[in-house]
């Protein structure tokens, strides 16, 4: 199996790239690091011609398996509907991999009728037990490992960061979620900022489809002063509101121990009205 690497955000770190290519060379994977993913250019990894053109350049290579995100940051909202856009016939063959940031990514080719899913991604093997993650990811695009999958998610199950879903939830990138259980997780914000966003998500027409949601880990900076209830509370509240059901936690978030999340196949569909 192939697996090509690309930045569709900010640049991979060396270090991560040959512990990760030493990994998957152990388990008969082998991995194309593609060199735009080393590229510096202020914030992102390469201009976004460079970030674009390197992902539609393995995106239609017959020979590649799965393209796998090199990490997140910011940056792949950019590029996310050029990407997308008259997909070559060879990218729906393949899988692609990512989370945070590259929320944008999965959004934008799950709607062009590609096969998507959430889980970690290469820089991850720097994170305290990221070989464990990196394996995990390895394991699934290999294999399709059921034990690498968040356990007891529905046959349609979408996961995203929140913040990245609150940018993108009313733009042409906004997924279908008709029927479907929505997981979200969240890094280095306060609970103030996630009580927003989910004011925001909970309030877009297109959430009033979601079948219920679950609440991964959120790694959270304190509050300047007590937020007057905890994070589950917030979740419950804002899934009340909306008339959404709330299905308890998820096993999904920026650490070593995030899981996979299959996006459910569909078929191309139009930007939302």
């Amino acid at each position: 199996m192939r697996i090509a690497v690309v930045a569709p955000s900010c640049p991979l770190k060396q270090e991560a790239a040959e512990r990760v290519r030493s990994l998957a060379a152990g388990g008969g994977v082998e991995l194309v690091v593609h060199p735009q993913s080393f590229l510096e250019a202020g914030h992102f990894a390469g201009s976004d011609e460079d970030r674009l053109d390197a992902l539609r350049e393995v995106m239609a290579d017959p020979a590649i398996d799965a393209v796998w995100f090199a990490r997140g940051g910011y940056g792949s909202n950019r590029i996310a509907e050029a990407v997308a856009r008259d997909l070559p016939a060879a990218a729906l063959s393949k899988t692609f991999l990512g989370y945070s940031d590259g929320g944008f990514l999965l959004a934008a080719l799950h709607r062009a009728g590609a096969r998507v899913a959430h889980g970690p991604m290469v820089q991850d093997v720097l994170r305290t037990g990221g070989e464990t993650a990196v394996l995990r990811a390895l394991d699934w695009l290999a294999t399709r490992d059921p034990a690498a999958v968040e356990p007891g998610i529905k046959d349609s199950a979408f996961a995203f960061n929140l913040v990245v879903l609150s940018s993108l939830m009313g733009t042409p990138l906004e997924p279908d979620f008709s029927g479907s259980e929505l997981l979200i997780e969240e890094v280095d914000e306060e609970l103030y900022r996630i009580d927003r966003f989910l004011f925001h998500v909970t309030s877009q027409p297109g959430f009033a489809r979601v079948e219920r949601l679950r609440l991964g880990r959120c790694h959270l900076r304190a509050n300047d002063r007590p937020f007057g209830a905890e994070l589950e509370a917030v979740a419950q509240h804002w899934c009340a509101r909306a008339g959404v059901s709330y299905g308890g936690r998820a096993d999904i978030g920026h650490d070593a121990e995030n899981r996979i999340v299959p996006f459910p196949a569909r078929n191309a569909c139009p930007p939302p009205s």
